[in-house]
């Protein structure tokens, strides 16, 4: 089997990890002495097939995997082709690449080759190799293989942007029921051993200031979202645990692609819905740049209202904060309202230091008016003629994100709650 065919077949099969986004870590190539160079403005982009946009080459060392996992495509039992690189082969390829411009960085996983350390071993030496025989310092994020011995991580980690062990389902009871090789403890022993090398690392560069970086884009993990279960509070749970517990950059959710049958999986012909997928993105975005607990996003539910995102969910559940007075209110209030983000809050601040503003202002200044106006007022005057119950105010938020070119419901219904005197 030649290398193009080999990397058909490991590229389909990479395509499933969803956790491959650039860190933004910086490693500069010494002038004239090496290739590529992972910075935070990002690098060129490409996609795959099923619509995400990348910038790196993705693909698998191997997808020859010893495991049986019911929910993967590579599992062992599965009638599936199979293909093995070499790690020179992963080396030149990715160094290839770059030169003819058609990547700035690897993602690189690996079905499980005999035993995590033999596949480990073999990931390590595809990126010693990149890193000192082709010169390439580039991005490079490397999946680390639960039950791996830690001298291992800590090789990798020291030569690499950004590492990764994904925990797959969000539960373990589901681990045991639906992919028995793995376990609770092989997966999260890996992220504590990874968050004490870079707290170990982060000590010896304050005394050395040359010494190497460990995985400077810090560790992140994947979550398969509808193959089991749980609910989305039980995913944002465990999502938030681990931000605090091992102080991951980025918790990555994957909705479930049947690709095999199993009495605990669903049917072939029911698929997770992509939006409740986007649902979890904004949610952890909330916790992990709004500073939203949990609790608040969710509530008393178990799973996210699909109809509207989930800052506005809080908002429609909390009538009691609103609405928010945009000459006063602290950002930490501004931010909690439906259609101002960090920076729209930043410019609310700025601009209000030498005039007061009107709603008419905010727009210019980085605000979704068509959302906020339902939650704010503007020196004390609300841009609505009239309030709007939260049922009938929660139906118009949904309609506007489904219909945003189209008359909204509000404006339909005027009328009507003109006439009603609502």
């Amino acid at each position: 089997m030649d290398l193009e065919q080999k990397l058909a077949i490991l590229g389909e099969a990479a395509r499933y990890d969803a956790s491959c986004a650039s860190c933004g870590s910086e490693r500069q190539a010494p002038k004239g002495k090496g290739v590529g160079n992972a910075y935070k403005a990002g690098i060129c982009h490409s996609w795959t097939e099923d619509g995400r946009c990348v910038s790196l080459l993705k693909v698998l060392m191997s997808n020859a995997c010893q495991y049986n996992c019911a929910y993967c495509a590579n599992r062992c039992s599965a009638n599936t082709e199979r293909a093995t690189m070499t790690p020179r082969e992963i080396a030149h390829l990715t160094a290839e690449f770059f030169r003819r411009n058609y990547i700035e960085g690897l993602f690189i996983s690996s079905g499980v080759v005999k035993n995590a350390d033999y596949t480990m071993e073999l990931m390590a030496e595809a990126v010693r190799l990149l890193r000192t025989e082709y010169r390439f310092y580039g991005y490079i994020h490397a999946k680390v293989i639960p039950g791996t011995d830690p001298l291992l991580v800590q090789r990798l980690g020291l030569m690499v942007d950004r590492v990764s062990v994904n925990i797959e389902l969000p539960s373990e009871r589901s681990l045991e029921l639906l992919a028995p090789q793995k376990s609770k403890q092989k997966i999260l022993a890996p992220m504590g051993q990874i968050r004490a090398m870079q707290t170990q690392n982060l000590a010896e560069r304050r005394r050395f200031r040359s010494a190497p970086k460990f995985a400077p884009g810090g560790q992140s993990t994947q979550m398969i979202v509808g193959a089991t279960g749980e609910s989305d509070s039980q995913i944002l749970r465990l999502a938030s645990g681990l931000y605090k517990n091992y102080e991951l950059r980025r918790v990555y959710f994957s909705a479930y692609v049947p690709v095999g049958s199993h009495p605990a999986l669903p049917p072939a012909d029911v698929k997770t819905p992509l939006r409740r997928e986007h649902r979890l993105y904004q949610a952890d975005w909330l916790m992990r740049r709004y500073r939203f607990d949990v609790s608040e996003i969710t509530g008393d539910d178990e799973n996210l209202d699909e109809a509207v995102d989930p800052k506005c969910a809080w908002a429609l559940r909390h009538p009691e904060f609103f609405p928010v007075e945009i000459n006063t209110a602290d950002q930490e209030m501004l931010i909690r309202v439906p259609g101002i983000g960090l920076i729209g809050a930043r410019h609310i601040i700025a601009a209000r230091r030498s005039r007061k503003l009107e709603l008419e202002d905010l727009a210019k200044l980085g605000v979704v008016t068509k959302r906020a106006r339902y939650f704010i007022t503007c020196k004390g005057r609300s841009a609505l003629k009239h309030a709007f119950p939260p049922e009938l105010l929660r139906a118009i938020l949904a309609d506007a994100r489904e219909n945003p070119d189209q008359m909204s419901l509000a404006e339909t219904l005027q009328p009507q709650l003109a006439a009603a005197e609502i």
